[in-house]
C-alpha cells in the first residue's frame, strides 16, 4: 500500500473532482507518472491564476477529457514540481498532508509541507 508523507497508508484526496493520475481519487504514482501527480492540495483563486500564468491552466473545463475545470476549495493531485515552484514564488496552496504521496519528499521539504498543511475535506 502506498504510503503518506507522514508514513501512514495513503489516503484519498478527492472523487469530485476526480483526481490523480490514475484518476482513482489518490495522488499515487509509478513509472509512468512523469509528472509526478503526488500533493494533495486544496486550491485558491489565487493559486490557479499562478498555475495558469505559469503554463499550466486547471480552472479552464475540457469536457472532452471528464475535466470540468478546478474552482478555489478543490482539491487536486498536483505534481510535486509545480508545488515547489508555487512554494518559491509564495504562492504555494494548501496540502492534505494525508493524501500526499511519500514521493513527494523528493521535491519538498517534509517543513514546508507542514507549513501549508490543513485538515482534509470531506470525501467528495
Amino acid at each position: 500500500m502506498a504510503q503518506n508523507v507522514l508514513g501512514g497508508e495513503l489516503a484519498s484526496c478527492s472523487t469530485d473532482p476526480l483526481t490523480g493520475f490514475y484518476r482513482n481519487g489518490c495522488c499515487d504514482t509509478g513509472g509512468e507518472d512523469i509528472g509526478v501527480h503526488t500533493v494533495c492540495v486544496r486550491v485558491t483563486a489565487e493559486f490557479l491564476e499562478f498555475s495558469q500564468q505559469a503554463g499550466n491552466d486547471l480552472s479552464t473545463p475540457h469536457p472532452q477529457w471528464g475535466f470540468r475545470g478546478l474552482q478555489p476549495g478543490d482539491q487536486w493531485c498536483l505534481c510535486a514540481a509545480r508545488w515547489t515552484e508555487a512554494l518559491a514564488a509564495g504562492m504555494a496552496p494548501q496540502v492534505v498532508l494525508e493524501a500526499t504521496h511519500a514521493r513527494t519528499l523528493e521535491w519538498a521539504d517534509l517543513d514546508d509541507l507542514r507549513r501549508h498543511a490543513v485538515d482534509p475535506a470531506p470525501p467528495g
